[in-house]
């Protein structure tokens, strides 16, 4: 039997579905809290993922909704770099993993989840959080709420001068 209790997801699961791109939503709602963004940049911003597969597992979006990295110009792809770079920092400072994995899955067949937005993966690893649980009960078990994760990660980005301090990207 795999059952574990998250009543805190029931909220998310009773929500309406709309049609449509996440990221775009979530970027013209102009809710960022709500909806997890933690910081914007001119070209790229990013974002908390809903369904982690760690703790502070976030993702570098550009704003263009485009399905992979070769459809981006020069000044995007270095700001989701130099995000990515910071978001790091932000985390490394926040969580202490001891590690990370860093990607993007382009295209359905790779296992992309919105196969239309591309997006970069950033997430956290520490020694050991590999248990059981994901291994005998094929279940991940994420002991943090989107919420604490936000605001831990949030107060880490604006402990290095963000938004004050804007990445320039080449023109």
């Amino acid at each position: 039997m795999k059952h574990l209790w998250s009543p805190w997801r029931l909220e998310y699961l009773l929500a309406p579905r709309t049609d449509g791109c996440i990221f775009c939503q979530a970027v013209e709602a102009g809710e960022d809290e709500e909806n997890l963004v933690l910081l914007r940049g001119e070209r790229v911003f990013v974002i908390l993922n809903r369904f982690p597969y760690n703790n502070g597992h976030l993702m570098v979006v550009p704003y263009a909704h485009v399905p992979s990295l070769e459809d981006l110009d020069e000044p995007t792809l270095t700001e989701m770099m130099l995000l990515l770079n910071r978001s790091l920092a932000a985390l490394r400072m926040a969580m202490r993993p001891d590690g990370f994995n860093i990607g993007a899955n382009l295209g359905h067949v790779a296992g992309a989840g919105i196969a239309g937005h591309v997006h970069l993966h950033a997430v956290p690893r520490w020694q050991g959080d590999t248990n059981f649980m994901p291994i005998v009960g094929d279940l991940r078990v994420v002991p943090q709420t989107w919420r604490q994760t936000y605001e831990q990660v949030k107060a880490a980005l604006e402990d290095q001068g963000w938004p004050e301090e804007r990445v320039e990207t080449a023109p």
